[in-house]
């Protein structure tokens, strides 16, 4: 008989619960027994095979296999699973990973043959979960009602997941746990701690300082990589020590997750063991607080793992794995006093992944999010900008529906970029695309991507050749995932790694800036620089398939070379061939060009003398706008009149350029910043008003006065009263004041010798007043100008009295 697990207690009320309402959310904490025990109890009431969604491979795999066992069968009969790579059928229960089922609704969307849909571990908020359970909730509604759904979670905030599901009913099992202390360190750690050695030191003080207390040590550590070097420095301390992760084989898991002999054991362990997984025996826990996370990586355009610091939610569930089999002891690697810092809950992946798998599987089931069941909306920006990629790749059309080459890519297991590099670079493309779909595997080579693909096409020939460390089962495992998209790959001539990496990056062809140090100019309009000392800073054209996300100038982790003949082939049809007449600020002129581009990259670039006119116009009213309208002093004043007529419409700047037609005739010949300042508007600008504007202009706000000799004295229109200046003698006989309209002139009235003597807006009133004191000074400094006592009765002169008069 299997022992008696706290989730037995409820099997009944959820087999009826489930019986009844065909939906129903489960929380038990972890060891309460649901993972194993729920899809048995539900074995005999469920028409159809039951499917299991768990987040890990490794905890698919063992699921089945303690289903199996407690059955007495192998796995294969009743109870099988499928992962990436591995596949056991079972006739009753199939526990597969979270993408797994996403392919099977998308191919059969009744999902004929499934009676119940189990979510487990959904609290981990997965991209897949929250995507499958979308899909299969709608697949309920729609096509089948008779179809069970049943989202089971160890900490979660049930109310709005059964609220998603139609009111879904919510049980409980409180579950069974001994008490467990808490030890922290002192003080927080110091700046630049490594993490490796701290977590080594802390694990062997808990070994030694529990080492009477028995059973097995759990520590927790972010990934492959510091599990593997903190066992190297735990060699020595007598205990056995075993890793545990997802990339780890089948065998070693199994060892990890067996019953320990009489050697104490201490398991390093990613948060795979956080809630899926029973490890036997567990009394004290190590908490490295550090969990690897998916993120949009921008460097690399794709979902990349990330360490960071773990929320509170999962640091109870990490101590809590201390207390299933007896009072425990967890210690956490940071002080106490850090602990309010850390986050509630780790978000969910659609807030932060990478969107362009989730935008082709809505698109592939012909839906918008909006109209499926989301418990966290995928966020606008990243949804479009996910959707503008593949648009890009040709899995969009223009109106964001799947093609024919979408389906395709969305039948393989791999991102986007790289189906579509796969698809059309062929079997060739495999190791590259295993590459770039994980971690790389030599950290501290060049940027060249060939040593690594060496690395996995020939470990031998790369050892012989290269010095660089090479993480051997990374190497394996991309070797292992090669060869499976080898097996899905259509078979078409070989293509050059550069024309490849082209392929699945057309937004990361970069292309090497002028000048000394190796910038370049990406074709999706970014920058980005390699270090001055690596061997591809020479390289004219590259790929840039990693980055560090720098916004401004990104640095280039990891490029291919490109040839530009490959380049030409692969997007002759997207290479534009534009001609470009623009005011270049820099150099002060208007710059015409005949150009080839490829998005923002300029493949040639040549003088285009046969600019025509109302090009270089355009291009030079672009930089009158920069460097505003020259007025010479007849252009102002004609502004000023013009200004005075409000028929004639405004004259400011912001006006004149805003609407430029009428300037745009008079600039197809500039060609330098002088020659606009050189440029005279007088004419221009009566054109712009036209003859009808310029009579009228000239009846109303008239550009001179015309003396009583017949001279045309210009009037100045830029004060607040027209002006003009001319000699006092050249009004006498004048007895009325002169006018523009009804506004009198202001006039400034010349001593023979050009200087102002008076100004006045009453020309009878100044020969009545003023004058007399005029005449009696000008008299002296002019005795040859005629200065008669009444003015008004004198005639007009600009000429002095002949000598000897």
């Amino acid at each position: 008989m299997p022992e008696t697990l706290p989730i037995d207690a409820i099997l009944p009320d959820l087999r009826a619960t489930l019986a009844a309402k065909g939906r129903a959310v489960l929380v038990a904490p972890p060891g309460a027994g649901k993972t194993t025990r729920v899809p048995l109890a539900l074995m005999d009431q469920t028409k159809g095979r039951i499917l299991m969604l768990e987040p890990r491979r490794l905890a698919a795999r063992a699921a089945a296999e303690r289903m199996a066992s407690t059955l007495g069968e192998p796995v294969g009969q009743s109870v099988g699973y499928r992962i990436r790579g591995e596949s056991v059928p079972g006739s009753r229960i199939e526990v597969v990973t979270e993408g797994i089922l996403t392919r099977m609704i998308q191919s059969d969307p009744s999902l004929d043959d499934i009676g119940c849909v189990i979510f487990d571990e959904f609290h981990e908020r997965s991209l897949n979960a929250d995507l499958g359970l979308a899909l299969v909730w709608e697949a309920k509604g729609a096509l089948r009602d008779d179809l069970a759904v049943l989202v089971m979670s160890a900490t979660l905030d049930a109310e709005p997941v059964a609220a998603l599901l139609d009111d879904a009913p919510i049980l409980r099992s409180d579950g069974r746990a001994f008490p467990v202390e808490t030890r922290w360190l002192d003080r927080p750690l110091p700046a630049g701690a490594r993490l490796i050695d701290e977590a080594a030191r802390l694990i062997a003080h808990a070994e030694a300082e529990t080492r009477d207390t028995g059973g097995t040590l759990l520590a927790f550590l972010p990934g492959e990589g510091e599990i593997r070097r903190v066992m190297g420095q735990l060699q020595g301390t007598g205990c056995e020590i075993l890793p545990l992760y997802g990339a780890l084989d089948a065998k070693a898991q199994r060892a990890a997750l067996s019953v320990p002999g009489a050697q104490r054991r201490i398991v390093l362990a990613t948060s795979i063991a956080e809630t899926s997984l029973t490890i036997p025996q567990v009394k004290v826990v190590v908490d490295a607080g550090r969990a690897r996370r998916a993120r949009f990586d921008p460097g690399s355009g794709m979902s990349r793992l990330v360490t960071e610091r773990v929320s509170r939610a999962e640091a109870d569930q990490r101590r809590g794995r201390a207390g299933r089999v007896a009072p425990g002891i967890c210690y956490r690697m940071w002080a106490r006093a850090e602990e309010g810092a850390l986050p509630a809950f780790a978000p969910p992946e659609i807030a932060v992944a990478d969107l362009a798998g989730l935008a082709m599987e809505l698109a592939v089931w012909g839906a918008d999010p909006s109209d499926l069941a989301f418990l966290t909306p995928p966020p606008e920006g990243a949804l479009a900008e996910a959707r503008a990629l593949l648009r890009g790749l040709n899995a969009l059309d223009d109106q964001n529906r799947i093609t024919d080459h979408g389906k395709a890519l969305a039948r393989l297991p791999i991102h986007p970029r790289l189906g579509h590099m796969l698809l059309r670079a062929g079997r060739g493309a495999a190791d590259l695309a295993a590459l770039l779909s994980d971690r790389d595997p030599l950290k501290a080579a060049p940027v060249d991507l060939a040593p690594r693909l060496l690395a996995i096409r020939d470990p031998k020939a790369y050892a012989a050749r290269h010095h660089w460390e090479a993480n051997r089962a990374a190497i394996q495992r991309l070797r292992d995932d090669a060869a499976r998209l080898r097996r899905m790959a259509p078979d078409l001539p070989p293509m050059p790694v550069g024309a490849m990496a082209a392929l699945a990056y057309p937004d990361r062809i970069g292309l090497r800036r002028k000048g000394d140090d190796p910038r370049y100019v990406l074709s999706g309009g970014k920058g980005a620089v390699i270090e001055a000392s690596d061997p591809m800073a020479g390289q004219r054209l590259l790929v840039a398939l990693d980055l560090d996300g720098d916004n401004r100038e990104a640095r280039i982790r990891l490029a291919a070379p490109l040839d530009e003949a490959d380049l030409r082939s692969l997007y002759a049809d997207e290479i534009a061939r534009v001609t470009l007449c623009e005011w270049s600020r820099r150099d002060g002129r208007v710059l015409a060009r005949q150009q080839e581009r490829l998005g923002a990259l300029v493949m040639t670039d040549r003088a285009w003398t046969e600019a025509p006119e109302e090009a270089v116009a355009q291009a030079a009213l672009d930089g009158l706008r920069l460097d505003g309208l020259p007025w010479t002093k007849a252009a102002a004043r004609l502004r000023a009149r013009i200004a005075l007529v409000p028929a004639l419409g405004p004259v400011d700047d912001a006006a004149l350029l805003a609407d430029p037609d009428w300037l745009l005739p008079s600039l197809g010949k500039i060609r330098t910043l002088a020659d606009l300042r050189a440029l005279d508007l007088t004419e221009p600008l009566k054109a712009r008003i036209g003859w009808n504007g310029q009579q009228m202009l000239d009846q109303q706000v008239p550009a001179h006065f015309t003396t009583p000799l017949g001279r045309k004295v210009p009037i100045d229109y830029d004060h607040e009263t027209p002006s003009i200046e001319l000699r006092l003698q050249e009004l006498f006989g004048v007895t009325r004041h002169p006018t523009v309209g009804n506004t009198p002139l202001r006039i400034s009235l010349l001593s023979p010798g050009g200087k102002p003597v008076q100004v006045t807006t009453d020309l009878p009133g100044f020969w009545a007043s003023s004058y007399a004191d005029v005449r009696k000074d000008m008299r002296g400094r002019y005795p040859r100008h005629p200065w008669p006592e009444d003015p008004t009765e004198a005639d007009p002169t600009t000429r002095a009295k002949p000598r000897g008069t």
